[in-house]
C-alpha cells in the first residue's frame, strides 16, 4: 500500500494526512475483496525497514494502527472476517501487541475472509525465522520434500491459501521484501495509483487482469 506520503505532499499537506486517508482505502479494499470472493487478503501495513523512518512518523503510524484496530474490530468481527498479523512483534509497542493478540483470538472462528496484516514484516525475516525453526525440528536425514513442507509450515503465512495476485500501488515496480517465498508463482500487478486513491474499481481492474492470465506453473 504505497503512496500515502506522496499523496499528501502533492496536496501540500502533512504526510500524516496521507496515512489517515489511506485508512479509507484499506476499508474499500476489504469490501472489494469480499465482493470479489477473495479468500484471503494480506495488507503490507508497516515493513521492517519502516522502523528507520523519522520517529515522529513511526509513532504516528503506530498510533493510527492501534486506533484503527480498536475502532474497526467490532465491525470486522460482525462481518465474519478473521484477523491475522504477521511480522516480528518484538519491536512493537506493548499496547499494539496486546490488541493484536486479542483481535486474533476474538476472530479466530470467522470464515468469510482471512484478513492478514503484515506489520513489522519483512520477507527475508520470514524466511530466516522459518529456517531457524525448521533446523530445530528436522534431522539431517530429512528429504527435500519433508524439509520444504516443514519450512512452509514454519512461515508466518501458514494456513493461508497460496498467493495468487500481488498488487503494488504508487508507481514503484518492485516487491520491496514482501512475501518473498510466497511470491514464487504469483502474478504481479503494478499501478501508478497512489494508495489513498485506490478504489473498488482499482481492485476490480487488478482482479480482471489476473483472471486474464494464463497460469501454467512451469508446464506447457
Amino acid at each position: 500500500m504505497d503512496g500515502n506520503g506522496r499523496w499528501a505532499q502533492q496536496r501540500m499537506l502533512p504526510r500524516t494526512v496521507g496515512h489517515q486517508r489511506g485508512r479509507r482505502a484499506v476499508r474499500l479494499a476489504i469490501e472489494a475483496a469480499i465482493e470479489q470472493g477473495v479468500e484471503a487478503l494480506t495488507l503490507f501495513a508497516f515493513s521492517s525497514e519502516n522502523w528507520a523512518r523519522p520517529a515522529d512518523e513511526v509513532n504516528t503510524l503506530m498510533t493510527l494502527f492501534t486506533t484503527t484496530l480498536r475502532q474497526e474490530l467490532d465491525e470486522l468481527h460482525e462481518h465474519d472476517i478473521r484477523l491475522r498479523f504477521i511480522g516480528d512483534r518484538r519491536p512493537l509497542p506493548a499496547e499494539a501487541r496486546e490488541l493484536m493478540e486479542a483481535a486474533e483470538l476474538r476472530t479466530a472462528g470467522n470464515q468469510r475472509l482471512q484478513l492478514c496484516i503484515a506489520i513489522s514484516y519483512g520477507g527475508r525475516w520470514d524466511i530466516l525465522q522459518a529456517a531457524r525453526r525448521v533446523n530445530e525440528i528436522c534431522s539431517q536425514d530429512c528429504d527435500d520434500a519433508a524439509y520444504e513442507s516443514a519450512f512452509e509450515a514454519a512461515l508466518s503465512t501458514h494456513g493461508l491459501p497460496p498467493l495468487d495476485l500481488f498488487i503494488r500501488t504508487g508507481g514503484e515496480r518492485r516487491v520491496s521484501n514482501f512475501l518473498l517465498w510466497q511470491l514464487a508463482y504469483a502474478e504481479l500487478w503494478f499501478t501508478d495509483t497512489l494508495w489513498p486513491d485506490f478504489s473498488k474499481d482499482s481492485f476490480a481492474e487488478a482482479v480482471a487482469w489476473f483472471a486474464s492470465r494464463d497460469r501454467r506453473f512451469g508446464r506447457i
